[in-house]
């Protein structure tokens, strides 16, 4: 499965970068004042981990809806850890409505079959390379 691909650039503002998916969807990524960005907008990692909580919202209720659960709202908190052998992310599921213990169950483990779930938890390769840089046109003159 293809996603539309996110095209990141920077400029001239310390450490802002602007996202597009080419769908006029456009987002920000910077570093806090501390590390020298302007603290405009949410880190790398906070990007990372706002993917799997969107996800994580989303699959469960998907699920609870074509169920017939009354999940009424999901609420997500995540952060990470890193250290020398690697990062755990702690991902903690609060689930609002008149659920039994045996749905809640049953929603854990569906939180753990989401997409973004399944890609951060297997072997990922990171192709690396440069792009060719293309003339500018008359139009970009």
């Amino acid at each position: 499965m293809s996603e539309r691909v996110v095209t990141a650039s920077i400029g001239a503002t310390p450490y802002q970068v602007t996202f597009d998916d080419g769908a006029h969807h456009l987002w920000h990524a910077d570093e806090p004042v501390s590390l020298g960005g302007g603290d405009r907008a949410p880190t790398p990692v906070s990007l990372l981990l706002s993917g799997l909580g969107a996800c994580t919202s989303i699959t469960l209720k998907m699920y609870a809806q074509r169920k017939g659960w009354p999940l009424e709202d999901v609420q997500v908190s995540l952060s990470m850890q890193t250290g020398d052998q690697g990062s755990t992310i702690d991902r903690k599921i609060v689930l609002h409505g008149e659920l039994t213990d045996e749905q809640r169950e049953r929603l854990l483990q569906i939180a753990n079959a989401c997409p973004v779930h399944k890609i951060l938890t297997r072997p990922i390769a990171i192709n690396t390379g440069l792009a060719a840089i293309l003339p500018a046109t008359p139009d970009e003159v």
